[in-house]
């Protein structure tokens, strides 16, 4: 098995693309992005397509896709994070069902952008399954509808199903309900990277790659190899946000790490099912995701070592024998008949989460204007990230869009959004990691007593999921 080394999703490719070329002076374009992952690719595209003539520049500390954008799940869902009452909040008149309506069209609209440049990253429209493994997670699942039927998502976009419902699209040990939203795709995450970084190359936008920005301002992102200066500077960092001067406490780099089969045998394959291609997750607090690959492996990921001391990352996402162990049981157990099976991969990567869970989008709107950022997904950005784009492009271009939505984009409830910062160390690094553990404590105790904690929605509330 091997671990680390950017991922199983890059190695697939034969490893990422050559490095592209650093920045070699001083800069001054139109807009200058920070961050060369899924944010900053496709704010760059819709910015580009939207106004031909702007110069645009993204400058990326590693190489394009070397964080989340290249090492996530493969998950295009409609699925985004934070309470919904904190957006409801934010808005009148239904915010949050805004949000979600804007987040379906997404998954259509990054399918037409694969289709016009010409991108293949083995997209399959085979919806998103959360499983119940036990009743407590059906108390969980069953919890969730309702809370989205009061918010308006009604049976067309998100459906229960019984056991014996699951059983015909695939077949888990010990599920007992699920429910299922058409909205979600699976894609490779390094063949869409790739091609969205090629996407933008070909519009005119230049790609600085091995070029670390070590503080952002208006106007301004200050490089070892000289200024970049723009009417516009975008920060597209998400897990990255520490290396930032000053930005240290503004989004915690949360730890997820992933585990790869080798291809499964067709024997394997009729036993299981999954032939929708569907994205899987289950019901616990401490949730596993999964998808099916094109190449007939399956793809398990879980959180692991949650958070490490003072937000360090592990550029190289090597990942804890006992998280591989952990992830491997875990597959295992929902589906026995890939006991056979070798781990081929193993690896980790980080993901940005806002103090509370709510993703964070905007620009400076006074005359001086200057910065604009968009992140906080917290592990749900795949999709996130291109709703993120278009919004930055309506918010620099004072609402210029080609977009015919009932609500503008640049009024969604993620625009102007900030959250408090994290607690310093080392009442960060004890209050994640004591989270993760009360998560991992409510996920026992329902297994044991078959109901619902209320320690888990304790810990919802203390850390502010719920």
């Amino acid at each position: 098995m091997r671990t680390g080394e950017l991922g199983f999703w890059w190695r697939s490719l034969e490893g990422p693309p050559p490095l592209r070329p650093a920045l070699e002076g001083p800069l001054e374009v139109d807009v200058a992005i920070v961050g060369a992952g899924y944010t900053g690719l496709w704010t760059a595209y819709y910015l580009k397509r939207a106004d031909p003539s702007l110069s645009i520049a993204i400058v990326e500390a590693q190489r394009s896709g070397f964080g989340a954008s290249g090492r996530n799940g493969g998950w295009l869902t409609s699925s985004f994070s934070g309470p919904a009452q904190t957006y409801e909040r934010r808005r009148a008149g239904g915010a949050y069902l805004q949000l979600q309506r804007a987040m379906f069209d997404t998954i259509d609209e990054v399918a037409a952008v694969l289709a016009s440049e010409q991108i293949e990253a083995d997209f399959v429209r085979g919806g998103h399954l959360s499983v119940a493994l036990d009743h407590a997670q059906a108390e969980h699942l069953t919890d969730h509808v309702r809370e989205m039927r009061s918010l308006g998502v009604g049976e067309a976009d998100l459906s229960e199903l019984r056991a014996e419902e699951l059983a015909v699209r695939m077949r888990i040990a010990g599920a007992r309900a699920a429910i299922f939203s058409p909205h979600a795709a699976r894609i490779h995450p390094a063949k869409l990277v790739a091609g969205l970084a090629q996407a933008v190359e070909r519009l005119g936008v230049t790609i600085y790659e091995q070029t670390p920005v070590r503080e952002i301002e208006r106007h301004v992102a200050r490089t070892h190899s000289g200024d970049v200066r723009a009417r516009w500077i975008v920060r597209a960092t998400e897990g990255y946000t520490r290396s930032l001067r000053g930005m240290r406490r503004e989004l915690a780099p949360i730890n997820s790490s992933m585990i790869v089969t080798e291809p499964l045998g067709a024997d394997v394959w009729q036993e299981i099912g999954w032939r929708g291609c569907e994205v899987l997750d289950d019901g616990a607090h401490v949730f596993v995701y999964l998808q099916r690959t094109a190449d007939g492996r399956i793809a398990i990921g879980g959180r692991g070592v949650p958070y490490r001391f003072a937000s360090r990352t592990d550029g190289e996402g090597a990942t804890a024998a006992a998280t591989v162990d952990s992830l491997r049981a875990k597959l295992h157990a929902m589906f026995p008949a890939t006991a056979g099976a070798s781990i081929d991969h193993a690896w980790s990567g980080v993901l940005g989460v806002t103090r509370d869970w709510c993703v964070s989008i905007g620009a400076d709107t006074d005359a001086d204007g200057g910065l604009a950022w968009a992140g906080g997904y917290a592990g749900e950005g795949v999709a996130a990230a291109n709703l993120a784009g278009r919004i930055i492009r309506d918010l620099l271009l004072d609402g210029r869009s080609p977009d015919d939505d009932s609500t503008p984009l640049s009024e969604l409830a993620w625009v102007g959004h900030r959250a408090r910062s994290w607690e310093p160390e080392p009442l960060r690094w004890a209050g994640i990691r004591g989270v993760y553990s009360l998560y991992r404590q409510a996920d026992r105790i329902e297994r044991r007593v078959g109901r619902a904690s209320r320690l888990g929605r304790l810990v919802d509330a203390v850390s502010g999921r719920g």
